[in-house]
């Protein structure tokens, strides 16, 4: 045991673990609070790359070795350790001799004196210099195109959709290019690929030079590259295009296999006018670009729409501001549909519908609005709400609960689960009164994701249910793996179940695996009462639709409690509900 600056060296450890110690290569050590002094376990001198005499004695001498930006790290961490006594557990970079760093691994726990206060900390450290060059890597190729060194295509598509937002929040126009190298089949067949890599990468650096810094350029994969030009006008941008693509021509590319010229095709797309989403963005510049090529090459081709497509912007553009206008102005609210007990017919629960009023207080169906949402990427805004609605739904109706609809989008969206989290956090006679949908396309896009989602949601309290179930039947098997709760039917197998015996093959197979995986089953656009009776007498164990109540603004037969008079319960009008 090594030991400096203590006025009393701890007892020598065994020699076994000494042993172990130095052959793992880490080091253990002690720091007396009281006299400052540091003892060390392990092979000190090697592992901090210093002579013997010049290991560190006490806590000062130790934080000179601490490179200077992690210090506040790690002296974060201390104090959070000694405030609360949670885990000390931090990494940070040391500096040994010549320079030399070496990323570290520190964990311990402080250890209370006689008087109950902090005496000594006792830990271990472990360099973890490999690991983290191997995160670093990672994270590299996570966000940079290994080959070109230009951004990755998902950092290009980050940047596309922080651009398209900007455009349509601050009604600023842009422009999203796709560039294809022409004849890169030809250049790898006739001198390698490598000195094809080496022509893709020149093309990189030419185009990173021909942007504004507020600019992005990545790889799309192949010989496309992607640029995010943002407040570009569509002729400045078509000028950057004819200007990269001189740039190219005239200045041959030096490779192993002597000089090339290459050329370029360019596909460009106008935002927000000819697109709202990254998608959309992609597909049409891609397609521009294809008829570049078409035209002869080493040319800028523009998206173009027609009249009627235009039109039929401005519309979505302007019903995307009444939207925005009506999140300011709070003219967005919840309808009520209840859900009932097939057998019984009382109301088990209602799903919330989202609604707003216009500014001259009418009503504007969801199938007017809710397209243009999701178009111009607003569905996180809009789901948003929702949660704030019918979390304050959940209050002001206690007896009752409420499903809440969210979209694929909002599933993946880990700052919306995290608000959820808060909201319910402590509060489970809300979690056990809400149920989050949603929909079958979503929870087969990507199981692994929806598998967390669902039980992340669950750990809350809250039930999950599958929506408009029904095109995916095939892959019901994995719904097992998701602990879903209730499975709800899609109407368009509801709707002509009398006359259909494809559709109740469907619903009597579906209905027996729901059971053998303990899920409830609702049975959605119910209008008639043959139609009611028959799912019911089939074994479906919640039955919604008109025929038992349209969305409402107030939920049926419940009593509110009033915000104002926080205890006083208000009766509500009771509509009819069929026996």
């Amino acid at each position: 045991m090594t030991y400096n600056g203590c006025e009393k060296a701890p007892s020598v450890a065994v020699d076994f673990w000494q042993a172990a110690i130095e052959s793992a290569g880490d080091l253990v050590y002690e720091w007396n609070l009281a006299s400052d002094g540091l003892a060390f376990g392990g092979a000190a001198a090697r592992f901090f790359s210093l002579g013997e005499k010049a290991l560190p004695s006490c806590s000062e001498a130790f934080s000179a070795l601490i490179h200077p930006e992690d210090q506040p790290h790690r002296l974060q961490a201390l104090n959070r350790h000694f405030a609360t006594f949670s885990s000390y557990d931090c990494e940070y970079r040391i500096i040994g001799n010549r320079g030399a760093q070496h990323w570290v691994h520190d964990c311990g726990a402080v250890g209370l004196g006689p008087d109950g206060k902090p005496s000594y900390l006792r830990g271990v450290l472990r360099k973890i210099t490999k690991r983290k060059e191997q995160e670093e890597r990672l994270q590299h190729l996570a966000n940079f195109d290994d080959l070109t060194g230009r951004v990755s295509m998902a950092r290009l598509r980050a940047s596309l959709d922080l651009a398209l937002s900007d455009s349509l929040r601050f009604q600023r126009q842009g422009s999203f290019m796709v560039l294809g190298v022409d004849s890169m089949d030809r250049i790898n067949s006739a001198f390698g690929t490598s000195v094809g890599d080496a022509v893709l990468r020149e093309v990189g650096l030419r185009l990173a030079n021909c942007l504004r810094a507020t600019d992005t350029v990545g790889r799309l994969g192949g010989d496309r590259f992607g640029l995010v030009l943002s407040n570009y006008s569509p002729g400045e941008a078509q000028q950057l295009g004819e200007t990269i693509l001189s740039q190219l021509r005239e200045l041959a590319v030096n490779t192993k296999a002597g000089a090339i010229h290459a050329t370029a095709s360019i596909g460009l797309v106008f935002f927000p006018e000819q697109a709202t989403s990254a998608v959309d963005a992609t597909a049409k510049a891609e397609g521009a670009m294809a008829s570049a090529k078409v035209l002869g090459r080493d040319c800028v081709s523009v998206c173009q729409i027609s009249e009627k497509s235009r039109e039929g912007f401005r519309a979505s553009m302007a019903m995307g501001e009444a939207v925005k206008l009506a999140l300011d102005e709070n003219r967005l609210m919840l309808a009520y549909q209840p859900v009932v007990n097939a057998h019984s017919r009382k109301i088990k629960y209602y799903e919330c519908l989202i609604r707003m009023r216009d500014q001259g207080g009418a009503l504007v169906p969801a199938s007017r609005f809710i397209p243009v949402v999701e178009n111009l990427g607003l569905m996180r805004v809009i789901d948003n709400r929702v949660l704030e609605l019918t979390l304050d739904a959940l209050k002001r109706y206690p007896t009752i609960s409420l499903a809440m609809n969210i979209s694929g989008h909002t599933a993946s969206d880990r700052s919306w689960l995290r608000s959820l989290v808060a909201a319910l956090r402590g509060k489970p006679e809300l979690a056990r009164r809400l149920i989050v949908e949603i929909t079958e396309t979503t929870a087969l896009h990507d199981l692994d994701d929806t598998a967390r989602f669902v039980n992340a949601v669950r750990n809350l309290g809250c039930l999950v249910a599958i929506d408009d179930f029904g095109a995916g039947y095939t892959t019901f098997r994995h719904f097992k793996s998701f602990h879903v709760d209730i499975v709800k039917i899609d109407g368009a197998f509801v709707g002509s179940i009398m006359e259909s015996q494809e559709n109740q093959l469907f619903i009597r197979n579906l209905l027996s695996l729901a059971h053998a995986y303990s899920m409830q089953t609702v049975a959605e656009c119910v209008e008639q009462d043959d139609e009611a009776n028959f799912l019911s007498a089939e074994g479906v164990d919640l039955l919604q639709g008109y025929y038992f109540g349209r969305p409402e603004l107030v939920p049926q037969g419940v009593c509110e409690v009033s915000e104002f008079e926080p205890g006083r319960v208000v009766q509500m009008p009771v509509s009819q509900v069929r026996n």
